[in-house]
């Protein structure tokens, strides 16, 4: 043990003796900015699913429990790829996984990278479809005095039609733009949305004339209590996901010690845990069993503190939904404007508009329409929970074991660091195949 703590002392030391990365001039990231960029990215729409993912684990120990097991890889999938970006000296994530494991594993990594963003934007757009319902039926009571029940049903009282209007009418508008500057103004909002969250499910709980509940857990013992804890592991790595901006983080930070990323990615994710606990527990106990996957559906829609909330959390998703889309879109246009540049020798200025307006057109037409068809919030979870153990398990791990059969380490090292990294390959292995059949049973109805 001390031989490899010896080691992995030389592993820290040689890593941190790199020069710095390439990152765009201006000014260095300190500790405290890079924690808060860091919960900036981890906090978001997934809060609003853990008071539902508490109460499908089987209650607040099975659920605190998975959390912090989870947290072990979470963290480590952080390290590693903290190191794994000081010796390759790339400042993406994908391009340190095609750096580090080959151009087939970065290309296998940039399609997740595409796929995950996309099931992202579908889920802002049911998290948006679902405020909306809320907002809309407040207002319609509000104008007239009367129940939404006995709203008259037209196309313009459909709630998915006032998600139409939106994403046509101020979501394209804001995606068309080649850059997207509005994202130093309102960067702030998904922290200040989900704490604000988390501080009003309290107060609720706190201030609210208790109403008995059901918080007995579905399972008991056996199998089906085993898979209902392992269940919401899908909704933890959706809500923990910062590991795919962790890299840029890292390459932007004004101490690139390997040692000091430690601490940042330790406190961070500690930060998000409390903060996740906090909201999971005080939403289970309010509703219990009666709890649904977007827990603000769950409160009245005259509720003026859950209003605020709602309010918060939508403009937010309007704003990063660009932002969101601008990644993935990317992506798929470099490979076009490439292959334009090869067959033409350029790629003109036009070609370059036509194929960005073509693309976000589609982005959002297909996002919305499987918003439209898969309206709740935990079946998408379910889905790009899977996808983000790409992300956290597998490409982590596999940099890991790839770094080992390179680097000057002992035997012992070596194989002790393999090891781990082939445990959560394995790890994320499950995870993908465990949420992903889980969420295509629950789409197509089977339980």
């Amino acid at each position: 043990m001390e031989e490899l703590a010896r080691e992995s002392i030389t592993l820290l030391a040689s890593a941190s003796a790199k020069p710095p990365l390439c990152v765009t001039a201006g000014p260095r990231l300190g500790s405290m900015g890079a924690i808060f960029i860091m919960l900036k990215s981890a906090l978001g729409a997934g809060l609003l699913n853990f008071p539902w993912a508490f109460e499908r684990a089987g209650g607040i120990r099975s659920a605190v429990t998975v959390e912090l097991i989870s947290l072990v890889f979470l963290v480590s999938g952080l390290i590693i790829l903290g190191y794994a970006t000081s010796i390759s000296g790339q400042c993406t994530y994908q391009a340190v996984v095609k750096e580090v494991c080959g151009p087939s594993i970065g290309q296998l990594c940039e399609i997740c990278f595409v796929f995950n963003i996309f099931m992202i934007s579908v889920a802002f757009l049911v998290i948006v479809d679902d405020q909306l319902e809320k907002l809309c039926g407040s207002l319609y009571e509000v104008l007239t005095g009367l129940p939404v029940t006995e709203m008259p049903h037209r196309f313009y009282t459909d709630q998915r039609f006032p998600l139409v209007l939106l994403c046509f009418l101020l979501i394209l508008p804001l995606c068309i733009p080649k850059e997207i500057s509005i994202q130093k103004y309102i960067s702030v909002l998904g922290t200040l949305a989900a704490t604000y969250l988390t501080t009003a499910i309290i107060i609720k709980y706190h201030t609210t004339p208790s109403v008995p509940v059901r918080i007995t857990p579905l399972y008991s013992s056996g199998i089906s209590s085993w898979f209902s804890m392992f269940s919401v592991i899908p909704t933890i790595c959706f809500g923990f996901q910062c590991h795919e901006a962790a890299i840029a983080i890292y390459s932007s930070m004004e101490n690139q010690r390997l040692s000091h990323w430690v601490f940042i990615s330790v406190v961070s994710m500690i930060i998000c845990l409390i903060i996740y606990s906090l909201t999971g527990v005080y939403g289970y106990l309010t509703f219990g069993r009666n709890v649904k996957p977007d827990v603000l559906m769950s409160y009245s829609g005259d509720d003026i503190m859950m209003l605020v909330a709602r309010l918060l959390f939508g403009v937010s998703i309007i704003t990063i939904y660009p932002i969101i889309l601008l990644l993935g879109r990317s992506v798929i246009q470099d490979p076009l404007l490439s292959w334009r540049r090869r067959r033409v020798g350029e790629a003109t200025l036009a070609f370059e508009r036509r194929s960005r307006y073509i693309l976000t057109v589609l982005w959002i037409t297909l996002t919305l329409l499987i918003a439209v068809v898969v309206p709740d919030i935990s079946k998408v979870i379910s889905v790009i929970g899977g996808i983000s153990a790409f992300f956290i398990f597998i490409f982590p791990g596999l940099c890991l074991m790839f770094a080992m059969q390179s680097q000057p380490v002992s035997w012992r090292t070596r194989v002790i660091l393999t090891a781990w990294g082939a445990v959560t390959v394995l790890c994320g292995a499950f995870t993908f195949g465990q949420s992903t059949t889980s969420a295509v049973m629950q789409i197509l109805g089977r339980f």
